[in-house]
């Protein structure tokens, strides 16, 4: 190892990042630090060598592993870590000269779908999905892959993948698993993409339950769909830069000298890749489409509201008119009522053998003005 991998590697152990400081894909993660996954429970899920596809070994410590792949000629290591501590990492990093780069993604997480290749290392991270159906949740993680000449490293910061299994289907198919360690990484990403299929499934459920939801004028909905929106997003990121790396694994195949079925396989792969990858941006457009729809039925239903209430404002306006005029007619007779009912000994028409008539008659003339001039305006 060059004295500057040294010299990063030792930088990483005494703090990471390398600059001391938060990295910027962890500080531009949304995740709050609540949703860091829990400390470390395991450390080594598996260490197991491998001779012409078949397993020989299986060392019960690192050290013994990395003596094994030195005396074992033609023999390939498998190494599995689980939310391994730093130091573990960094010593397989010294003893297979991985690159700080590489190294420094792997301990950070928080990384983008990628290959990028380090001299003879090709260094992949992976987002794998899954799909939770007690909450109608998509839990996304994070899985870091190693692949040397001889060995792969593979740094899983997530539940999902369970690669237990992608490592039982290839000892089962030791000619597939004697390729090599590309035929391992043509297997975890197939595993990967694999398992985008249940949460695609979910998601298409989760829309169609949308729809219902949106066209039955249930509440809540919107919030819905602009959570069910921030995991589409998210499965797009993690889907989305897949296709670009498995064509450039597909292009660097012949110079590498990857077998010519194992190409067939990655482009299975490519396929399926590029198959999930529609269906996101699908579902992408669908819920724009949806918060459209739902925007317009709810800007409709407060415009029916308004109407209902202004035609209701209307009506009573309309009564308070009549209440209005009826009251004004009303308030004639009992005005000059009072007037006359002052009883004033010095008034004209007290003692006028015509006064009683001529109130009357003053009381329903003005009656029947104020009813003829409430008429004509609508108010009765």
């Amino acid at each position: 190892m060059t004295d500057r991998r040294v010299r990063g590697l030792r930088s990483l152990m005494r703090g990471r990042p390398v600059s001391g400081q938060d990295s910027p894909e962890r500080s531009m993660d949304p995740r709050s630090a609540d949703d860091e996954p829990p400390p470390p429970r395991s450390r080594v899920i598996d260490n197991a060598i491998y001779v012409g596809g078949r397993r020989t070994a299986t060392p019960g410590s690192l050290p013994a592993a990395f003596d094994c792949l030195k005396n074992t000629p033609g023999s390939m290591a498998w190494i599995g870590f689980y939310r391994p501590e730093d130091a573990v990492i960094l010593n397989v990093a010294e003893e297979f000269d991985l690159h700080e780069l590489a190294v420094e993604d792997a301990i950070v997480a928080h990384q983008r779908p990628k290959a990028d290749r380090y001299g003879d290392t090709l260094f992949v991270v992976l987002r794998p999905a899954r799909y939770l159906d007690d909450v109608e949740e998509v839990d996304f993680g994070e899985l870091h892959v190693f692949v040397g000449q001889n060995f792969v490293i593979t740094v899983r910061h997530s539940e999902a993948p369970d690669l237990s299994q992608v490592r039982r289907r290839m000892e089962n198919d030791p000619d597939l698993l004697a390729q090599g360690p590309q035929a391992v990484l043509y297997a975890i990403v197939d595993a990967v993409v694999d398992g985008y299929a249940p949460v695609v499934a979910g998601l298409q459920n989760d829309i169609d339950e949308i729809e219902v939801q949106v066209f039955g004028n249930e509440p809540g909905v919107s919030r819905r769909i602009y959570e069910l929106s921030r995991e589409v997003i998210e499965f797009q990121r993690a889907t989305q830069p897949l296709l670009g790396m498995i064509e450039g694994l597909i292009a660097g195949a012949p110079k590498y000298g990857v077998d010519e079925e194992l190409r067939r396989y990655l482009r299975d792969v490519a396929d399926h890749a590029i198959t999930v990858a529609e269906r996101v941006s699908g579902f992408r457009q669908m819920l724009h489409d949806i918060l459209v729809v739902n925007s317009t039925m709810v800007a409709q239903a407060q415009n029916e509201h308004m109407t209902r209430l202004t035609e209701a404002s209307n009506a009573q306006n309309e009564e308070v008119k009549r209440i209005s005029a009826w009251a004004a007619i009303l308030f004639a007779p009992t005005l000059v009522g009072t007037i006359y009912g002052m009883n004033f000994d010095v008034m004209p028409e007290i003692h006028w053998t015509w006064g009683y008539p001529f109130a009357v008659l003053l009381m329903a003339g003005v009656c029947l003005t104020l009813y003829l001039v409430f008429k004509r305006r609508d108010w009765l």
